[in-house]
């Protein structure tokens, strides 16, 4: 059986950035420093380094650096970089709308409609014979630790935000590691 996933509207022209699981995405490495991953993101456009607030002791000062599309529109960040001061970069978030496409072994992850996205998981996990996985709020995504799917609302429709990670410093998962400013982000009301 192929795997042929099927066309999106969600899937406009973007940059194609690739992953490499527990190394990084596009030009960003896991591991990198705020400095670097500024520099590495003037590939995509202007950077904007923010301190995240603090909400767990365990974790070490955090950063956000907002990466926004070289003259585009004032618009969402196209990719969301943190980078922790004990571990440099460990989690790397693609915008729905703005954000590059990242596949993962042809799958397309970035701005789907959730339920296509759910669809093509299914038969890409069919035809690989490979298991799929599915996040808390019920997104489907390739079963891999480092990708963790996310719903961002986008109009009436909600589209996939996919989060590249690897395990932070004083946690024992890529979920446990999930920034806080993640967990709601673009998120449909309850």
């Amino acid at each position: 059986m192929t795997f042929i996933p099927e066309a999106d509207s969600g899937s406009a022209e973007r940059d194609e950035w690739s992953y490499s699981p527990a190394f990084g995405v596009g030009p960003l490495r896991f591991g990198m420093t705020v400095e670097a991953v500024v520099e590495a993101a003037e590939e995509l456009g202007q950077a904007k380094v923010s301190e995240c607030p603090r909400h767990h002791a365990v974790f070490s000062p955090t950063w956000k650096v907002d990466v926004h599309r070289r003259g585009a529109a004032p618009s969402q960040a196209a990719v969301t970089a943190y980078v922790s001061q004990a571990v440099g970069l460990y989690c790397i978030a693609a915008d729905a709308v703005q954000g590059p496409q990242v596949t993962y072994d042809g799958l397309p992850l970035v701005g789907r409609e959730m339920s296509k996205l759910e669809g093509d998981a299914i038969s890409y996990a069919e035809a690989r014979d490979v298991h799929l996985r599915y996040t808390p709020e019920g997104y489907a995504g390739p079963d891999d630790p480092g990708v963790v799917m996310r719903g961002q609302l986008v109009g009436r429709a909600v589209r996939s935000r996919p989060l590249f990670m690897v395990t932070r410093d004083g946690a024992h998962t890529e979920w446990d590691s999930m920034p806080s400013e993640e967990y709601f982000h673009g998120q449909p009301a309850t």
